[in-house]
């Protein structure tokens, strides 16, 4: 079930319909069964998976506050039946490929793989949202939970589930364990950002897309056309992606739910550290809290903080996909931190709109590796000569002109502006209607013919 479907607005409307007659565990309840439904809609059996996760780590989180003597066997338990099931899931496929490869280079009887495993589609973010969970309550940043319908639908809330934002349990869990009540701002201010993410997925993200996909399925683009695919495919996740966020966060807000931001204008950040602060970022504040820190975070020398950034978006970048261009996607990333962190020791720190310049043209020409697992064709084509320069420049400004409202949405959501439509009641209905009506209306007329699943549905 997407979010983009006749389905969805039929689930949440029924869901929206009920919930604000019902009390807190009432709501709960509805919640938690509206949850199942929509994962279980396309195959059952997601369900059992997402029901076994949920077990797993509620006894583990369980046995950690009762057993504080062996606290870090139950953690060690919970983060190996997690990441077991994910590694299974996601990378089993991966390593058995490749394993056939080495057995084939080094003169060893080699074999065809043959095996074929269904993603389950979420599981990476409900992997990491569970254990943040458990690891939480090992550390005492969180309380452990002993409602298990609260816990579960911590680790399966419909709006959330598929492709987060990935929530910390100091977040959301307290919003499920106390009343909420209807409030009609919040409402109003759930149904803009919904509007807004879906004009951004199926207006920005889906139309730019079809110029991706033409570029990147023509055997020989050239270097000007494959350049001009790497920064639309920029245009395409980025709407695809926040669209998919601001649908999550206005869903749950009709319920009374704040859902964490997961994007800040990363287009205009000053440098690839200030990126990762705007882009994903509870994926990034994770892979920090949960990797990088414990790894001796910038508390060690140099070369040890060299390692422990590129163990980090190593991980980062498989946790995107079992596939060898998402690991040297990370390592890029990872270069680019060193180096920008370097460089601004040694030179001063560029500043200003050159800067953010600098940072979005390096940014956008990492998406060659994250959009084409083909690393030949990308090495073939992106220097190669450039033809047909007169379609691509047409395809590029096409792609920029469908980018526009997105910068223009950077401009007005700047604090002075922000703070300017909010000050009254009638300013902020007016801002919130306005956005609403402004966004229906561009999907009505703009849509593209054919809209594509989310792109982070594969993660």
């Amino acid at each position: 079930m997407t979010f983009q479907s006749f389905d969805y607005a039929a689930l949440l409307l029924a869901v929206f319909a009920g919930y604000w007659f019902l009390p807190r565990r009432g709501q709960n309840a509805l919640l938690l069964i509206a949850s199942y439904v929509f994962y279980a809609y396309v195959d059952p059996r997601l369900a059992l998976l997402l029901g076994g996760y949920t077990i797993v780590n509620y006894l583990a989180a369980r046995a950690i506050d009762s057993d504080r003597k062996h606290a870090r066997l139950y953690l060690v338990l919970a983060v190996l039946a997690s990441l077991g099931a994910l590694g299974f899931f996601k990378y089993a496929g991966f390593f058995v490929s490749n394993m056939a490869i080495v057995l084939d280079s080094i003169g060893l009887a080699s074999f065809d793989s043959t095996l074929k495993i269904i993603l389950p589609v979420g599981i990476s973010f409900y992997t990491f949202q569970s254990l943040g969970y458990v690891i939480d309550v090992y550390v005492g940043r969180t309380h452990v939970r002993r409602d298990f319908a609260d816990t579960a639908l911590f680790i399966g809330f419909f709006p959330q589930l598929v492709a987060g934002p990935i929530e910390r349990a100091s977040n959301l869990l307290p919003q499920f364990e106390r009343s909420r009540k209807f409030r009609p701002d919040q409402v109003a201010s759930g149904l803009s950002l919904l509007t807004w993410g879906l004009f951004k997925k199926l207006v920005i993200a889906d139309n730019v897309g079809v110029i991706v996909d033409r570029i990147f399925s023509t055997s020989e683009p050239g270097a000007a056309m494959l350049w001009v695919g790497v920064f639309a495919f920029g245009i395409q996740i980025l709407a695809d992606f926040s669209g998919y966020t601001d649908i999550a966060r206005g869903s749950a807000r009709l319920l009374g739910i704040d859902l964490s931001p997961n994007f800040r204008h990363p287009w205009l950040a000053s440098s690839p550290a200030d990126f990762w602060r705007r882009w994903h970022i509870t994926l990034s504040t994770w892979l920090r809290d949960y990797v990088y820190i414990p790894l001796g975070g910038n508390r060690s020398g140099r070369r040890r903080i060299v390692i422990n950034v590129v163990i980090t978006f190593v991980l980062g970048g498989l946790w995107h996909g079992a596939a060898w261009n998402f690991v040297i996607w990370g390592l890029f990333h990872a270069g680019l931190i060193l180096i920008w962190r370097s460089g601004s020791r040694e030179n001063g720190r560029f500043t200003g709109p050159v800067s953010t310049a600098i940072t979005l043209l390096f940014i956008g020409a990492g998406w060659a590796l994250f959009r084409e697992g083909d690393l030949g064709f990308i090495g073939e084509n992106l220097f190669s000569q450039i033809r047909e320069i007169q379609l691509a420049a047409a395809l590029g400004a096409t792609a920029l002109l469908y980018s526009l409202p997105i910068w223009l949405h950077a401009i007005i959501d700047r604090p002075r502006l922000r703070a300017y439509w909010a000050r009254t009641d009638v300013s902020r209905t007016v801002g919130l209607t306005a956005v609403t009506l402004a966004s229906f209306i561009g999907i009505l007329l703009l849509r593209a013919d054919v809209s594509a699943d989310f792109i982070y549905f594969r993660f």
